[in-house]
């Protein structure tokens, strides 16, 4: 599964350009190697190369694969140097009787790609008023009575969203009720977690898709509410809940992994949030960061995830404590620790100023406030 998921940031390789880069190879490397079932160009650059993003430097100096989205089990590849000449005869291509491997195993992602999204506000949005039957929750085939779709048409269809979680800094975020406020104390948790700054900017509000629906009748006044029939549900429907007409291509069907087209100033950018969980993920955990399109981020955009720098109590020239926790900034009496690398991900959606990313792989969790560098950060 984690091979399968690993694909996203592999073998979706392809519109690349001249890619020359000095490669720091592993200690050694055969000339050659048979593809498996289940390897990827990211894995192969990654067990033979120091970093797996070098996949390109694999790809050319392999010319026979023409379309990286269908290497097969049994290719040859060379792992020679691009200013090497490849032995002849040693690249191959396998027998092609087993499938090949798909680019993208999109399936394990789509839930995210269609359920998220950010908005910089939403209360101007149609939303739930009532369920059938006066219902607290309601689902596929069910009827849901919305206010404010004036102007809709029968038969028009709509996704439900849920405002979840306002987005910000320095605070990462704050949960939202059912009117799409905050919830009172649910944002003290990021004191633990993101030091205290001078930059106050809301990043935006998360809203997550619950369900379709089709319109079936248009109230006239502006207090007689709309029908719509529910249909595929991914959770309950309930009051309040809110209403955008489906898009018919809501995100990319391809990425392309790449660092970021521009620097990433350190303390910049960081984790604002871990889908689905409190505030840790690790490898095919979704997780949100505090930048989007505005700073040069787009699909596919890789990251290295990193623990910040702590300071801690030198016991040994300081105060004495027992205490064993560390500080978020630096004080009198301690000392600084370098930031820690912990995993890497991949920008699978974007927005203004926030972007989802998948997390690929890594050596500890990703959590809340951790900052995100260039994928060749030392």
């Amino acid at each position: 599964m984690l091979k399968q998921i690993r694909t996203v940031a592999a073998v979706a390789l392809l519109t690349v350009t001249t890619y020359a880069v000095a490669v720091e190879t592993g200690a050694s490397h055969p000339d050659t190697y048979v593809v498996r079932k289940g390897d990827t160009l990211w894995d192969i650059a990654a067990r033979f190369l120091k970093k797996p993003w070098l996949w390109p430097e694999i790809w050319q100096a392999n010319p026979q694969v023409k379309n990286p989205h269908l290497i097969y089990p049994g290719d040859v590849l060379s792992l020679a140097y691009l200013d090497r000449v490849t032995p002849q005869g040693t690249v191959q291509p396998g027998k092609r009787d087993e499938a090949p491997i798909n680019a993208i195993p999109l399936a394990q992602v789509e839930p995210f790609l269609k359920n998220l999204t950010v908005m910089d506000s939403f209360k101007e949005l149609p939303y739930v008023v009532g369920l059938e039957d006066n219902r607290m929750r309601a689902s596929a085939g069910q009827q849901a009575y919305v206010r404010g779709l004036q102007g809709a048409q029968p038969g028009q269809r709509y996704a439900v969203l849920r405002p979840t979680v306002r987005y910000g800094q320095p605070k990462p975020s704050d949960d939202l009720d059912e009117r799409g406020n905050v919830t009172p104390f649910t944002g003290d948790l990021w004191k633990s977690y993101v030091a205290s700054s001078d930059r106050h900017e809301l990043l935006g509000y998360e809203l997550a898709q619950v369900a379709t629906g089709t319109v079936t009748h248009v109230g006239s006044g502006e207090r007689e509410t709309s029908t719509l029939l529910l249909q595929a549900s991914g959770r309950e429907v309930r009051a309040g809940d809110r209403l955008v007409p489906v898009q018919a291509n809501p995100y990319d069907l391809q990425f392309v992994p790449h660092a970021p087209t521009a620097a990433v100033a350190d303390g910049h950018l960081r984790v604002l949030a871990v889908a689905d969980t409190l505030t840790s993920g690790g490898p095919r955990d979704v997780i949100a960061i505090s930048g989007g399109t505005r700073d040069g981020i787009d699909n596919g955009t890789v990251f290295s995830v990193w623990r910040s720098r702590r300071h801690v109590t030198d016991r040994v020239t300081g105060m004495a404590t027992s205490r064993t926790d560390d500080a978020l900034k630096p004080g009198a009496g301690r000392v600084s620790l370098p930031a820690e690398y912990a995993a890497h991900a991949m920008v699978f959606r974007t927005f203004d100023r926030v972007s989802y990313a998948l997390v690929m792989e890594g050596t500890k969790p990703a959590r809340v406030g951790y900052e995100l560098k260039h994928p060749d950060a030392q």
